[in-house]
């Protein structure tokens, strides 16, 4: 698994009009080829009377699948430069399609790519994009005379408290990032004075908002 990746924070949508036509990007996250195409199709159900709902996703922390569709446009002005966006981003696990109602004025090939592009990114930049990190959870065990050093420094530092269970000693279950962990056990070692019982537990991915690009 990825140590870290970009994706698109959830559900968007967003329109801009170009020489009279609307041009509505509707954004995604699909970890799957058929999460993605059940997705296109809700949009071309929604948007039946649309003149072209193009689409274009890239599936996989590999990027394994990459596909794109013109849907009636010129062959390679809407789906690739739709996918171009994707890949130069970097979005895994992202779909998008765009609709367009026709608004009377042909744009000819090179406006059909910008406007495809533009579309796409201004429906991410609009999303919004994370950044998914793995985390390992790390649990410190002290002694009640340990918690308000403990607990302030961590505040103070790069990592994340997750939780903190107050039983017969305290558990403070910390994130981690996988690369980190033998850093963060001498640091916790040395505050404590070698008197904390440190335990390394399951590993998830973590998502922190980025500024898109």
């Amino acid at each position: 698994m990825l140590k870290k990746y970009y994706t698109v924070k959830g559900d968007g949508e967003h329109e801009i009009i170009i020489q009279k036509s609307r041009f509505i990007a509707h954004i995604h996250r699909a970890t799957t080829e058929e999460e993605a195409l059940h997705f296109i199709q809700e949009i071309k159900k929604k948007h039946w009377n649309a003149t072209h709902n193009c689409s274009a996703y890239m599936i996989g922390q590999q990027n394994q699948i990459q596909k794109a569709n013109d849907d009636g446009e010129p062959t390679g002005t809407a789906g690739i430069p739709m996918l171009e966006v994707l890949k130069k981003r970097d979005l895994k696990d992202t779909v998008v399609v765009v609709t367009r109602y026709f608004g009377g004025i042909k744009l000819g090939a090179g406006g059909l790519i910008r406007a495809y592009g533009k579309s796409t990114s201004e429906g991410i930049n609009a999303t919004g994009i994370v950044e998914r990190k793995r985390m390992t959870i790390i649990t410190t065990k002290i002694d009640y005379t340990w918690l308000g050093k403990i607990e302030n420094e961590l505040r103070s530092s790069i990592y994340q408290i997750k939780d903190i269970h107050y039983l017969d000693h305290v558990e403070i279950e910390t994130y981690v990032e996988e690369d980190d962990h033998e850093t963060f056990i001498n640091w916790i070692t040395e505050l404590t004075n070698g008197q904390a019982t440190i335990t390394v537990g399951e590993s998830l991915y973590l998502e922190f908002e980025v500024d898109p690009q």
